[in-house]
């Protein structure tokens, strides 16, 4: 009894001093109660999102949006997908921030305030897509490890920044250039200051597209913590992983950066197709780069139950990495035959497009409206999930919803 009474006492003044107040009336805890004040915090709250979203992960955070809640045509905060490999940074101060450049082929080294960087470059805005290199991971059999993602880490926000290649020239890159590699001010989730939770890269070519951004404003304002404030690498097109949050360093390689999250099979897929389940050896993973051929219906919410045969309007976005999509269709006939939509051209290159269509279906009963695009070069989506990799990455297949008829 005396042993019971010193552990629940013990109990209650651990709890105390991690909620910084002293538990009143705790001798009256039942054993094993957890207290309100310690339960995990409210990531809809913390971050601003839509309590639609779906949690995959809080170490670290990673929400994703469903796809009726991505029908704007601009991608708002409160709806926009979270992937995070590591702590979010804390008590960061926008005017002591800084970002060094350096590296092999770095001609000089030099580092930047944020306001220089304001300053002393021209201010650019575009919207760009980025998309989750493992967006629809949960759709792969055999399953495959990592954040089971099913169609919801895709956005396209209005970004505003600087050209990451003016900053470039500004520093000088040598000859032997071949890709940069950036640093961020997140911590590894074992604490190790000495550990980068995620630093990746791209070719130097990509580096100096004009739409590759070092931003610090999201649909016009400063971006949302979660999303990289003060300061984020945006590089439209390409899987969201090289659009890295919270910059403090950009190097200039002479070689494939080897940052972490680089090596492996991270965001990575064998060089040649194989058989669902098989082990890959690492020299024959390739980086992902451009990400392809896409599209999500946004409107309606799938599911919906149509109380008459009228017209149905079908709308959504689509996109191809760094190709243009030229043609969307839907199908409600499980892809026998395809109506062709209306198609917008993108706002700016690497911003997805937007399609519609209006549907009259033939009898009640239920239905799937599919979609299908087709990029520049004449890939079109698959309809059902394509190669299997280790890591679940670059599910295009056709998007569907269900509709009931009555």
């Amino acid at each position: 009894m005396e042993r019971r009474k010193f552990i629940k006492k013990s109990t209650v003044i651990s709890l105390s001093s991690l909620l910084g107040a002293n538990v009143v009336f705790g001798r009256n805890l039942p054993v094993g109660y957890g207290l309100l004040g310690l339960q995990d915090p409210d990531p809809f709250k913390m971050f601003n999102k839509t309590n639609e979203m779906i949690i995959l992960n809080d170490n670290p955070w990673n929400l994703e949006s469903r796809a009726h809640l991505l029908d704007d045509t601009i991608t708002p905060n409160n709806v926009m997908f979270v992937r995070n490999n590591g702590k979010i940074p804390e008590n960061i101060n926008k005017d002591s921030w800084s970002v060094h450049f350096n590296g092999e082929s770095a001609v000089h080294e030099k580092t930047y305030t944020l306001r220089e960087l304001k300053t002393r470059f021209k201010e650019y805005t575009y919207q760009l897509t980025l998309e989750c290199g493992g967006n629809g991971r949960s759709e792969f059999n055999p399953p495959a490890k990592g954040n089971q993602w099913g169609l919801g880490a895709i956005s396209c926000a209005s970004w505003t920044g600087i050209r990451l290649k003016d900053v470039l020239e500004d520093v000088g890159v040598k000859d032997s250039a071949v890709y940069i590699g950036y640093h961020a001010a997140d911590k590894h989730l074992s604490g190790n200051p000495s550990k980068e939770p995620i630093s990746r890269g791209m070719p130097i070519e990509k580096a100096y597209q004009d739409e590759t951004l070092l931003a610090f404003k999201m649909n016009g304002e400063a971006i949302p913590l979660v999303h990289g404030y003060p300061l984020r690498l945006v590089a439209g097109g390409w899987p969201a992983s090289v659009s890295g949050k919270w910059i403090n360093g950009i190097s200039i390689r002479d070689k494939v950066h080897d940052g972490a999250k680089m090596n492996g099979d991270a965001y990575r897929v064998p060089c040649n197709s194989v058989a669902p389940g098989t082990v890959v050896k690492d020299e024959d993973m390739c980086i992902i780069e451009s990400m392809p051929v896409k599209s999500l219906i946004t409107y309606p919410k799938s599911g919906a139950i149509l109380k008459s045969r009228k017209n149905l309007e079908i709308r959504g976005h689509t996109w191809a990495g760094e190709l243009e999509v030229v043609m969307i269709e839907c199908s409600i006939d499980f892809g026998a035959t395809w109506i062709k939509c209306k198609l917008e051209k993108p706002i700016n290159r690497l911003a997805w497009q937007h399609f519609s269509t209006e549907i009259l279906f033939p009898q009640k009963g239920y239905y799937e409206v599919w979609a299908k695009a087709t990029d520049s070069q004449g890939v079109s989506q698959p309809m059902i999930v394509p190669g299997w990799n280790p890591k679940g990455y670059l599910n295009n297949a056709c998007h569907r919803i269900a509709i009931k008829v009555e």
